[in-house]
């Protein structure tokens, strides 16, 4: 099959590995080029497309290999593949590569959650040292003194952004951003499809239709049509039987036909896949989960509290946090009275609780995000706090879930939980119930 493969690619990449191998006077050239850019644009297959065209050998090392239980072996693997291919140029006598994919998700650091650990330093210091000293790479433990051959380093990955600030710049990395322009786009997506024979005026117009989606959409779009012809071979073999059939089968390997490719079922699978990657950018399921939206008493969503703080609801009054004098809560308040919630007005507060909604509001208004958690007596020993709901910049909704917790939570400890959106770090920890004794 013979696929598409972008000049502006190619001839990027080409540039950069020839100049590693030629010997340019005064010229200092970036041993790595960085290809960075959206998620399913194919960076990794024209990379291997050139690769193939150009008779490169190539030593893959994966971002997932660059973490390891044992602190050091990520950044001796780099060192033994780099001399791995030097040895390959020199024994075959042909250029090579080495090809480090998702470079970012193995050593970036996307936000303050992202564990820093000591592989991650030691990966971008062995990185730069290749970089700077390509033709003396060393193994822990043995020293070398023959010089070996300078072998480029191409890494791919999505944001670069994520990555030690020092590796990624010029004179050690040189950057290309991947963006396909549409004549790019028509001629990926038309060899995507040229084994079915779709003519290039469909390609354009279902091209056309999906302007927002990558290139790998088209590829997945190709075998969903595949999906209704492997329906008809497992219902033609059996449920119970397709195992024997596919795997370790005396009979020869099952032929599938080819689907006929139509413009107007392309559309209509594509728009089938537009909408789930919809409902899975919609859903934000966990979130919900989080917040506990749903009571379990009688499965009715909060209803939204006033600015003021009162409960506006229907549901039995709920209990709100007394505390005595040594700041133990007896729990006998209560948020709302029934005589009041039943004409439809909003209810009185306990004044407890209007200090903790106070709270909620303070912190929301110095940028804070708040979430609530809870814990029992006997895990409040062990400091075993539980997440009620992640943490909100919404008032209305983080005074509903406060209260939500409290009620479903009367013999619980709570507290309130100020988080730095930009740090994403937590700033503050501030108990608002805390059990009566007995």
């Amino acid at each position: 099959m013979d696929y598409y493969l972008s000049p502006r690619f190619r001839d990027k990449l080409a540039i950069h590995i020839t100049k590693n191998y030629l010997d340019l006077p005064g010229v200092r050239v970036p041993l790595i080029l960085g290809i960075h850019g959206r998620k399913g644009e194919g960076k990794t297959f024209q990379c291997d497309l050139t690769f193939e065209r150009m008779g490169v050998e190539v030593v893959h090392i994966s971002g997932g290999e660059l973490e390891s239980p044992d602190a050091g072996d990520p950044a001796r693997l780099l060192r033994l593949r780099y001399r791995e291919a030097a040895e390959l140029v020199r024994v075959r006598g042909r250029m090579a590569v080495v090809m480090i994919n998702d470079l970012d998700a193995g050593a970036g650091r996307f936000d303050a959650g992202t564990q820093y650990t000591v592989n991650t330093q030691l990966v971008n210091a062995t990185l730069m040292n290749i970089a700077d000293n390509p033709t003396n790479v060393q193994l822990p433990g043995s020293y070398d003194e023959n010089p070996i051959r300078r072998v480029p380093i191409i890494v791919t990955g999505n944001d670069f952004s994520t990555l030690y600030a020092p590796l990624v710049r010029d004179g050690r990395m040189e950057k290309f951003y991947w963006q396909p322009d549409q004549s790019d786009r028509l001629g990926i997506v038309e060899g995507i499809f040229a084994p079915d024979g779709l003519p290039a005026k469909p390609v354009a117009q279902l091209v056309e239709a999906f302007p927002n989606q990558s290139i790998d959409f088209f590829g997945a779009l190709r075998a969903r049509v595949y999906d209704e012809e492997v329906r008809h071979f497992i219902n033609n073999v059996g449920l119970e039987r397709i195992s024997m059939r596919v795997v370790n089968s005396t009979k020869e390997p099952p032929q599938i036909p080819s689907p006929r490719m139509t413009l107007k079922r392309l559309m209509k699978l594509g728009q089938a896949m537009v909408n789930e990657q919809r409902r899975v950018q919609e859903g934000h399921l966990a979130e919900a989960y989080n917040r506990v939206l749903q009571s379990p008493s009688d499965g009715a969503l909060p209803s939204p509290l006033p600015k003021n703080g009162a409960v506006s609801t229907s549901r039995p009054p709920a209990p709100a946090a007394a505390h005595d004098s040594n700041g133990n809560g007896a729990n006998k308040a209560t948020f709302a009275s029934n005589g009041s919630a039943s004409n439809g007005s909003a209810a009185p507060v306990a004044p407890e609780f209007s200090e903790a909604a106070q709270q909620v509001r303070s912190l929301l208004a110095q940028g804070y995000g708040v979430g609530v958690e809870h814990v029992d007596r006997r895990r409040f020993q062990t400091n075993a706090w539980q997440s009620f709901a992640a943490a909100q910049r919404d008032e209305r909704q983080a005074i509903a879930t406060l209260a939500d917790c409290l009620m479903q939570y009367p013999e619980h400890y709570v507290r309130l939980i100020a988080v730095d959106p930009k740090a994403k770090r937590r700033v503050t920890e501030t108990v608002v119930q805390r059990p009566s004794r007995r």
